[in-house]
């Protein structure tokens, strides 16, 4: 039973962080668009690229289903919104019912 919740703990910090890693990224992007940074510089460009890296395979499935915007990329929004629903409302349905089942 403590693992379970423990786990869900672990779970709930690893959506936090990807939550976190979107935040930057979009935050980044906006940068980079308004031309605040450029990717001229070696630092910037690495940042981006490992942003890049890491949100990729999570956008590339929601990039498939929701219909092409032109340059207005909805697919982090989405994201958000899982994580979301994930993090507030499914993770502490899973943990009541784990702390009302009852031991025997």
């Amino acid at each position: 039973m403590a693992v379970l919740i423990i786990l869900l703990q672990i779970t709930q910090v690893l959506l936090n962080v990807v939550w976190w890693i979107i935040v930057i990224q979009a935050i980044l992007s906006w940068l980079l668009a308004f031309n605040v940074i450029n990717t001229y510089n070696d630092t910037v460009r690495q940042i981006w690229v490992a942003l890049q890296k890491m949100t990729e395979p999570i956008y590339r499935p929601i990039r498939r289903v929701l219909p092409d915007f032109g340059a207005l990329d909805l697919s982090p929004l989405v994201v958000l919104l899982i994580l979301y629903i994930l993090s507030n409302i499914i993770l502490p349905q899973i943990a009541m019912q784990l702390y009302a089942a009852p031991t025997i």
